[in-house]
């Protein structure tokens, strides 16, 4: 059976991709991406083999040493109970960048499937479900958080689906937006025509032509996943002890500032910043080449 050549103009020719490769070439090239990219994946690395980096047992104990300044030893102090705090901040990287991406993956994918089915279907699912999104987002989501968690208690599971569910309404009204500018274009009127399925043109067509607006909203949430692990565990209702996470490292020593153990607070508090520095950095990139 012979093959048909597409004609030009039809949609049976693959959609270029020169384009994407230049995209890719300019991300690459912007000294901000690049920036944001180096000091996330060194919290990466941290998270991964945090344990075969350092040379003190971040969990061991030396009371006779204990809040000690830093020195040669102790590059970063030790904090009340004799801990090595530089050994705590490089560990504690990896409960938070466990948690955090989940938790902003789940919201991400329940946002994206909320928005694309109010975005699609309007008329009285946009009118209902639109205004429970709106009724949401006016609750902050740290209080939201703190009444869930005090709810059915503090744990890593518990801590990435209160958050992963409070990111949802705001993926979802975005990806909503997303989908309202694309829901009467011609390829869907097209794909109806055919008698195609709705979760079909929702997932297949139109999902394909919103992806942008979806990872750069991705991006920015995990800036904010960060930043809300970290203050979960601060007050008490995130990751718990024997951790060395950072929010806690916090909750554990910002009472000692002020007998002048400045070393037991600032090293933690400099790496919830530096990373959700980086990872505001990826997305400011992300969303410069994408508004092109």
């Amino acid at each position: 059976m012979s093959h048909v050549a597409p004609q030009p103009g039809t949609t049976d020719q693959p959609a270029p991709v020169q384009p994407r490769f230049d995209a890719l070439r300019v991300l690459l090239r912007s000294p901000t991406f690049v920036v944001g990219m180096l000091i996330v994946a060194w919290w990466i690395v941290c998270a991964i083999a945090g344990q075969w980096i350092v040379r003190i047992d971040p969990y061991a104990s030396d009371p006779l040493n204990s809040l000690m300044p830093p020195d040669r030893t102790h590059w970063f102090g030790t904090d009340q109970l004799g801990r090595d705090v530089f050994s705590r901040v490089i560990v504690g990287a990896r409960d938070i960048l466990t948690i955090a991406p989940l938790a902003t993956l789940l919201g991400t994918l329940a946002g994206t499937a909320l928005g694309l089915i109010v975005g699609y279907f309007e008329g009285w699912v946009d009118n209902v479900v639109g205004r429970a999104i709106d009724a949401v987002l006016a609750l902050p989501l740290v209080i939201v958080a703190l009444l869930a968690l005090a709810a059915v208690g503090a744990s890593n599971l518990t801590v990435i689906l209160v958050i992963g569910i409070t990111f949802t309404p705001i993926t979802a009204r975005t990806v909503r937006a997303a989908v309202f500018a694309e829901r009467h274009l011609d390829y869907v009127a097209a794909a109806q025509l055919r008698g195609e399925r709705a979760p079909y043109i929702m997932f297949a067509e139109i999902l394909p032509n919103v992806l942008p607006p979806i990872v750069v909203e991705a991006t920015v949430r995990l800036g904010y996943a960060i930043f809300a692990v970290a203050t979960l565990s601060f007050l008490g209702f995130g990751i718990q002890p024997p951790s060395a996470d950072w929010g806690l490292a916090l909750s554990e020593s910002y009472t000692l500032m002020a007998g002048g153990a400045w070393w037991t607070v600032v090293f933690a508090a400099g790496a919830i910043a530096s990373l959700v520095v980086g990872v505001n950095l990826i997305a400011d990139s992300v969303q410069g080449i994408l508004d092109r």
